[in-house]
């Protein structure tokens, strides 16, 4: 099989696994990445609270913080994934470099959600309003820094979707 219809199949292979991940596993990036994302959180309140979590929830002081799928941010895990896999990328480094943005996306979300405890737990006047400038425009751009990094890191030069839209519309030019 010559190297361009290799090529051409793995990018099929590649958005068919973008799909079968979208209708099949997308809940089960709320359901790993929420412990992983509620006991560092915990953690962290617990150098200044007495904490502990049961379900979807850290008790604290007279408070109960709920984590929501929204603030476990599974639609950013897969948008992370989406973006890695729209591209030819060689085994070891979309390895890596879905292991490196992830990670990064997670520590960044245990901090906010552990800022946001503090904020909520010490009446912060203005907690609603942050809460939701935070969700609607600041989440955003955090993705869009984590995927720059990652691109930064990985030396990653295509475009997703340009890349492979480029390789198929050059073999069908032929």
């Amino acid at each position: 099989m010559k190297k361009e219809s290799r090529k051409i199949i793995f990018i099929f292979a590649r958005y068919t696994f973008i799909l079968l991940i979208a209708l099949l596993a997308f809940p089960v990036f709320y359901k790993v990445f929420l412990p992983l994302t509620i006991y560092p959180a915990s953690f962290l309140l617990s150098l200044f609270y007495h904490s502990v979590v049961s379900g979807s929830f850290i008790l604290t002081i007279n408070v109960q913080i709920e984590l929501i799928s929204a603030c476990i941010a599974g639609s950013a895990y897969y948008l992370l994934l989406l973006l890695n896999f729209s591209l030819p990328l060689a085994w070891k480094k979309r390895v890596y470099s879905i292991a490196f943005s992830f990670a990064m996306f997670l520590i960044i979300n245990i901090l906010r959600i552990f800022t946001f405890s503090l904020l909520y737990i010490n009446n912060f006047k203005y907690f609603d309003i942050t809460h939701l400038i935070f969700w609607y425009v600041l989440s955003g751009i955090i993705v869009f820094l984590v995927w720059l990094s990652t691109i930064k890191l990985f030396k990653i030069k295509d475009i997703p979707f340009y890349a492979d839209l480029k390789l198929i519309t050059g073999k069908i030019k032929r």
